[in-house]
């Protein structure tokens, strides 16, 4: 790990990034059982998914006694034109008080300093601190502004980085960060990171990759040393992000280019276990951790949809059971194939305080059935005229209809 005399103060109610391997903020892999997850395999913080701060601002902020977490809700745009007995508040942002307590950063998706310090006022008591979004290169985060759009405009993140510092991280004291990706050039990058670096933020992660490049790019760590080295001329700490498989690699990185820490990601999205260093026994069977992450999903009341997306990634894919699993409609029907049978009567009441209707067919279900028994149709009226014929026509492995593809899985 690196280390360094100068040091921007960490706040009363912040935590200091060095020597943290934490998990990366991701859509839909950074909702709560994943983090809870993290944290209890190892992971030192957690950011949650990114939030917009539009989102955010006008929501009610609430106590759940049934889950034990603080439940961010709104009412949906539309809501005005329902009547009072079916308007039903969105679920925004959920965290847990106690288990994420001093481990949870809140990562803002954000283009104005005004709404970014409106809209992180009504979390920062809750949390340990707020990251800016300066990296994400997907146009639901880049569109107006937003995201990785920010690196083009240094000024006006230093602008949103400050105005948070000031007027949330001093008041509720708390840490403020930012994370980024590198730009064209190293001088580009140089410039930036110095810039962002004095407006008093305590945190500063690179994504070791350009906006352009996709995930399965080799991420570029060339630049992790000069970037660390500015880091602790000003006192903040720096994390590296980008093709970190495990805890023990992160802190081999560190050590090796001079950052505090690492983020990891993917790796994370696919095996939460990855935080156990090889001396607390490294990966566990995957079976292991979806029957962890699926008791902590029904705890949290968590929504089905991205329950079901977690487990798709959970699980290997050329299991049996995954394609079982993607076939549920409800938490009570995987608990039942993945033969959780002590979970099956929490399953069947969460599934009914959230409203899950198992005998509702998605659209995704209904083209695969029919495409399925089109296939059948097809494969019964080929054999009816090979019957019939036997003498003159091929084998139907010849005519590519011997293996037919198997019945799609379902979408999540």
């Amino acid at each position: 790990m690196a280390s360094t005399s100068k040091r921007v103060p960490i706040p009363k109610n912040g935590v200091d990034y060095r020597g943290k391997v934490v998990l990366a903020p991701m859509v839909r892999s950074g909702e709560l059982p994943s983090r809870l997850l993290a944290l209890k395999y190892g992971a030192d913080l957690v950011w949650g998914p990114e939030t917009v701060d539009r989102s955010m601002i006008g929501t009610t902020k609430r106590f759940n006694p049934t889950t034990s977490t603080i439940d961010f809700t709104r009412l949906p745009s539309n809501s005005s034109r329902l009547q009072p007995s079916v308007q039903k508040e969105s679920l925004i942002y959920r965290l847990h008080p106690t288990r994420e307590h001093g481990k949870l950063i809140f990562q803002i998706g954000t283009a104005s300093p005004e709404t970014a310090v409106e809209a992180a006022k009504l979390v920062a008591e809750d949390v340990a601190g707020i990251d800016v979004n300066a990296g994400c290169p997907k146009p639901f985060s880049t569109t107006g502004g937003m995201g990785a759009a920010l690196l083009q405009t240094p000024d006006l993140l230093a602008s949103i980085l400050a105005a948070l510092v000031k007027e949330v991280g001093e008041v509720y004291e708390i840490g403020i960060s930012v994370k980024i990706r590198l730009l064209e050039t190293v001088e580009k990058t140089e410039a930036l990171v110095r810039k962002l670096c004095k407006t008093g933020i305590t945190g500063l992660t690179v994504h070791c990759r350009t906006t352009p490049m996709r995930p399965r790019e080799r991420a570029i760590r060339e630049q992790l040393r000069m970037i660390a080295e500015i880091c602790r001329e000003e006192g903040v700490a720096c994390l590296m992000n980008g093709d970190v498989t495990d805890k023990d690699e992160a802190l081999q990185l560190a050590q090796d280019y001079g950052v505090d820490g690492g983020m990891i990601a993917t790796a994370a999205e696919a095996n939460s276990s990855c935080f156990r260093t090889k001396e607390e026994g490294g990966l566990l069977p995957w079976r292991e951790v979806v029957t962890e992450y699926m008791k902590t999903a029904l705890e949290v009341e968590n929504k089905w949809g991205n329950t079901k997306f977690l487990l798709s990634q959970l699980m290997p894919g050329k299991a049996e059971l995954f394609r079982k699993a993607a076939a549920c409609m409800s938490y009570r029907q995987v608990c039942e194939v993945l033969e959780l049978r002590d979970m099956v009567d929490l399953a069947k009441d969460v599934d009914e305080r959230l409203g899950i209707n198992e005998q509702k067919e998605t659209k995704a279900m209904k083209k695969a059935k029919h495409q399925n028994k089109s296939a059948q149709a097809a494969v019964g009226n080929m054999g009816k005229q090979r019957s019939i014929d036997k003498e003159s026509r091929s084998p139907l492995s010849e005519r590519g209809v011997g293996a037919m593809p198997a019945m799609p899985a379902m979408a999540v």
